[in-house]
């Protein structure tokens, strides 16, 4: 079962229930409609494959099929690619009429106003016996000519899902409004032309079998309502907290148990288990079932078996746990302190970049005007010393308004009350600063000459880091791409097609200066940074880095996981276990996977020099990217002389 599911298997199916819509995805990932007669055990295609198409459904009424399509899809539909990441695509509702001699529902209509009848005619004499009730029109496909009865339904291309059917010319589907996050149930109605917000914000819906009633989902919450007239946002709520359930913990623990290992022998990539006797292994971990104490004790159990398969991204958690403390939230400033003279002192103050929600630095706000080397002497009107905690006067102060009380001496003298609001977390502020750092260094270093772009994961964040770091940086001569802890997503092909670009040409303009393509572009020397916490992700940039042989790699050998996860069913109580499956291979077999990308020059990070303020690795790198750029210099091209065209006499 997967969420989303049940309510549009009732319209995939035809009036009559021999036939049925299904999607297959092509080897390029764009879906294609196809419909399978029962009767004659055959499918047939309803769309060309040429557009990505979803939820097919059949009317009511069997005369009409409706499906989203989206012509501009290719890209997001590259899932695997991280030159996708900030593509979107929108779709549009479509309709094909079944049969030949079905009208178009949405043919132009004439705008002359239809005559009445004379009022002094007679009103013919009907028979006293009823008319015969018309034959019920038997449902068939006509398929010659499908694609051209193809047509759109006007309504705007948009950011549509789940579509469905109610009535007979009534769809349903779900809009979600972009960048807002809001998603609301909209109803059209094919007889009127009419589209409108039939619910606000619903994040799933389910049509009943007789399309009178509507089961939706908005945030955690559980409603019913009717399908006729709109409906307002909270109508028709299910108390599901009143809902409780009985059970017996250790009679799931041995299903669970049994689950996982099923997904694993169903998912996991390698047919031959890497070896291992499978079903052993269920026998052998089993005997540890009865002496299970907590749900813990199962994830770890569950776990020992997984291990025996010996593959990176094997991962259990998550369940049902019962009686689970509540955590309060402390709060951070986003400083480094010193103790002196029994106070606590601000010794580095991060931040600088609050235009970013992100990184907001509470003590670098508009009108707090903290400053390094200033004391915190009180917090919400407690006094602080050296003899507190600092952080024990923090609970609870996440995201609130905290006053404290700062100055340049230890005895309040000159002190002051400002309010600051504490953030909960400063790893994105530490980080930030270290990259910050990191580019400073290498500016100074290099006299300006070389660029520094640091990608904490080949995903979201990788993405907007490449984009805020290169792009500024690309009219420098040389790059270091630093990838150290960096936590794996999608194929870094974006990055590494950037870091290719061959030089083409220049543009010169009558002011300013000459336009060289592509613009975002280094062609000199690149050395990339690696570390043993990189991986995943992590571990086939530096791998396709030395594949496209874009220079040297520094630093120590990647944590080698390429057998990656896609999907697996969720457990029964909420848990999850993983099941490796998606394995690199190329010519030269199975690569990386419990190996890991080695560094040309290896360099480690003793704690001794890094607790001293270094950074052996970075500096290794500007050595050696600066004996690069020594080495072979990057061709200055000068412009040529403007051309003369006179024609000879």
């Amino acid at each position: 079962y997967e969420p989303g599911v049940l309510g549009r298997i009732r319209g995939l199916w035809s009036p009559d229930s021999k036939w049925i819509l299904y999607t297959i995805s092509s080897e390029t990932n764009i879906q294609r409609v196809y419909t399978y007669s029962l009767e004659n055990s055959k499918s047939f295609p309803v769309t060309d494959g040429m557009s990505e198409v979803s939820d097919p459904v059949f009317d009511t009424g069997g005369k009409y099929v409706y499906f989203f399509g989206s012509t501009d899809a290719g890209p997001v539909k590259d899932w695997f690619a991280l030159s996708g990441a900030d593509m979107e695509m929108s779709n549009a509702i479509y309709l094909a009429t079944l049969r030949k001699d079905i009208p178009s529902p949405l043919a132009k209509e004439s705008d002359e106003e239809k005559g009445s009848e004379d009022e002094t005619d007679e009103p013919e004499e009907k028979d006293s016996e009823e008319e015969p009730e018309e034959p019920e029109e038997k449902f068939s496909i006509d398929f010659d000519g499908l694609e051209y009865r193809i047509i759109s339904i006007p309504i705007q291309p948009g950011d549509y899902s789940n579509l469905q059917v109610g009535d007979e010319g009534h769809i349903y589907y779900l809009e979600s409004t972009s960048g807002e996050g809001e998603t609301s149930l909209r109803k059209y109605d094919l007889k009127e032309r009419k589209d409108e917000v039939f619910m606000p914000d619903v994040d799933d819906y389910y049509v009943s079998a007789d399309k009178k009633k509507i089961l939706y989902r908005s945030g955690s919450s559980w409603g019913i309502v009717s399908s006729s007239g709109k409906q307002e946002a909270g109508e028709g709520k299910i108390d599901t907290d009143a809902m409780e359930v009985r059970i017996d913990p250790r009679v799931e623990w041995e299903q669970i148990f049994n689950e996982a290992w099923r997904i694993n022998r169903d998912y996991f990539y390698a047919t031959n288990m890497h070896g291992v006797d499978w079903s052993a292994m269920r026998k052998q971990y089993s005997g540890f079932l009865p002496h299970l104490a907590t749900r813990s004790d199962l994830n770890r159990l569950i776990q020992w078996m997984s291990s025996e398969l010996s593959v990176g991204h094997h991962r259990v958690g998550g369940g049902d746990f019962l009686n689970r403390a509540e955590t309060v939230a402390g709060g951070l400033l986003g400083a480094d302190y010193s103790i002196e003279n029994g106070r606590y002192r601000f010794k580095k103050i991060y931040g600088g970049l609050n235009w970013n929600p992100n990184l907001r630095s509470p003590l670098t706000e508009p009108g707090v005007n903290v400053e390094e080397g200033d004391y915190l002497l009180a917090v919400n009107g407690t006094d602080l010393t050296s003899e507190t905690n600092i952080f024990s006067l923090f609970e609870n102060t996440s995201g609130k308004i905290t006053t404290i009380t700062v100055g340049p001496d230890p005895s309040l003298s000159g002190s002051r009350t400002v309010d600051v609001v504490p953030v909960g977390s400063e790893s994105s502020l530490r980080n930030r600063d270290w990259v910050e750092g990191n580019i400073k260094k290498v500016d100074e270093a290099t006299n300006g000459r070389v660029a520094y772009v640091y990608v904490p994961n080949t995903s979201t964040a990788g993405h907007a880091y490449f984009k805020r770091y290169f792009f500024p940086q690309a009219n420098k001569d040389a790059i270091i791409v630093d990838e150290r802890f960096n936590g794996g997503g999608s194929i870094a092909d974006y990055f590494i097609d950037i870091l290719r670009r061959p030089f083409i040409s220049y543009w010169n303009m009558r002011y300013g200066a000459d336009l060289r393509t592509p613009t975002a572009s280094i062609q000199g020397p690149k050395v990339m940074i690696i570390d043993e916490t990189a991986g995943s992700g992590g571990d086939l940039l530096p791998w396709m880095f030395r594949k496209f042989e874009l220079g040297t790699l520094v630093g120590k050998r990647t944590w080698g996981g390429l057998v990656g996860t896609l999907g697996f069913p969720v457990l029964m109580d909420g848990g999850s276990v993983t099941a490796p499956n998606v394995a690199i291979w190329t010519e030269d077999g199975w690569v990386v996977e419990n190996v890991g990308v080695p560094p040309d020059i290896e360099v480690d990070q003793l704690p001794a020099e890094v607790i001293a303020g270094h950074d052996p690795q970075l500096e290794k790198a500007i050595e050696v990217i600066m004996q690069d750029l020594e080495d072979n210099p990057p061709v200055k091209l000068k412009r040529p002389p403007y051309p003369v065209r006179i024609k000879k006499k």
